[in-house]
């Protein structure tokens, strides 16, 4: 199967400039291909998540991807999809956020060896150079202000208002892609659907360009869909806000429950969207979803695979640890890394390494209400410390009750966890 079958086949190709040239073209020779990804913040997040496995796909297939960090459109900001400004970052803040970003897109494209080893640009390096004069002669002359506003990215924010900073940026990224089709002889861009004007615009941008030179221009786009959950909310959001790529705002643990949380009515879309999965194991895992729901097979598939792509293979393995350890309540099995990973957003109560009577520690920790409720709690067999159950009422935690002299992990009831930290 071809890399067009396959991702046809996968329902990963929304819009195509021209299906079968570009199927031709892909068939013919190895291409070389790009997605872009402007550094708004320190880390990616699984919104990117996407076109960087689109990259690895094409990458898996002979062709060459290049991840084009926007260090320069990263300091004006795409209008694309949104219904405001972006705020503006300095450009130190922007250039740390490329480093970031650059060390994340490593840890999923090859950009070691081989001859169609990832190659990561930034765009800063040619746009930041470039005068205005420069900009409105070899750029602007090309793009009709009609042409422009006719774009959804732009069109879609005239009634709100857009500056002229954010109008310009179809032009920025136009520049991009004749950059990389004249130094890298780069032939395909590819992003998410909210990128369709901006990629069409470069590929008649390139056309344009070359006019005068009698060549003949070989360019196309492909786009992804829109990620829409079956319930209605926003994918890659949760409670606590964005899943990020980067481990210290997303632990692994909490990437893989992210996945392993997915509704039965979207795990094989995403299986299909985001894994590497041949047809044979998709199918059975379809039938797992369809006969036997509630063992969520597909999911913990799902949550395994994209823990180890983004992540590593130690890092699944860690996050399988702590899921396991607090589905059986053996928590004494856990470390003070995973303990860290596991309960990072329960109530914590910092204290002094000091032994201290269990009644007092949980008025203390405000997960009783009073001694009186402190003492119910126990007598009913609610309270678990490092998931054995205390009901004694005399009970004192001490050293024994430290998991690496750091944490102790105290249950109420069911599902209530409090976490005791000791300076």
């Amino acid at each position: 199967m071809d890399i067009l079958q396959d991702l046809e086949k996968r329902g990963l190709i929304q819009q195509t400039t021209d299906w079968e040239g570009l199927k031709k073209h892909l068939t013919d020779r190895q291409v070389t291909l790009y997605c872009g990804f402007d550094p708004t913040a320190d880390s990616l997040h699984i919104g990117h998540l996407l076109p960087i496995v689109m990259l690895k796909r094409f990458q898996r297939a002979g062709h060459k991807p290049i991840a084009l960090i926007g260090g320069g459109t990263g300091m004006i900001g795409d209008p694309s999809g949104r219904s405001s400004e972006r705020s503006l970052n300095s450009a130190d803040v922007v250039k740390g956020y490329s480093e970031k970003i650059k060390q994340q897109l490593a840890k999923i494209l090859n950009f070691d060896h081989g001859e169609n080893a990832a190659v990561a640009r930034n765009n800063h390096d040619w746009l930041a150079s470039m005068t205005i004069i420069d900009f409105l002669r070899d750029a602007g002359k090309h793009f009709g202000i009609n042409y422009m506003l006719a774009k959804e990215s732009v069109s879609a924010r005239i009634e709100q208002g857009i500056s002229y900073t954010e109008f310009s940026y179809m032009i920025l990224q136009s520049l991009d892609f004749l950059k990389l089709y004249e130094e890298e002889n780069c032939t395909l861009q590819i992003g998410g659907s909210d990128q369709w004007g901006n990629i069409t615009a470069g590929m008649e941008f390139i056309r344009r360009s070359r006019e005068d030179k009698d060549e003949e221009v070989t360019a196309f786009g492909l786009t992804v869909p829109l990620i829409t959950k079956a319930d209605g909310t926003k994918f890659g959001k949760t409670a606590g806000g964005a899943v990020w790529l980067d481990p210290n705002k997303t632990t692994a643990y909490e990437f893989y429950q992210f996945w392993f949380n997915t509704d039965d009515r979207d795990v094989m879309k995403f299986l299909h969207y985001f894994t590497f999965l041949e047809e044979d194991e998709l199918n059975l895992l379809q039938a797992e979803v369809e006969n036997n729901p509630e063992n969520r097979i597909a999911q913990r598939r799902l949550a395994e695979e994209m823990t180890k792509l983004v992540h590593s293979q130690s890092a699944l393995e860690q996050a399988q640890k702590i899921s396991t350890s607090l589905f059986k309540g053996d928590l004494k099995q856990l470390s003070g890394n995973d303990i860290e990973q596991g309960f990072k957003d329960v109530p914590t109560y910092e204290m002094e390494k000091t032994d201290i009577g269990l009644i007092d520690l949980l008025v203390n920790a405000s997960i009783s209400s009073s001694k009186r409720q402190a003492r119910e709690d126990i007598n009913n067999g609610a309270i678990y410390i490092n998931g054995e159950r205390q009901q004694d009422l005399q009970y004192v935690i001490t050293a024994n009750d430290r998991i690496e002299d750091r944490f102790t992990v105290i249950r109420r009831g069911k599902k209530k966890y409090n976490l005791i930290q000791y300076k």
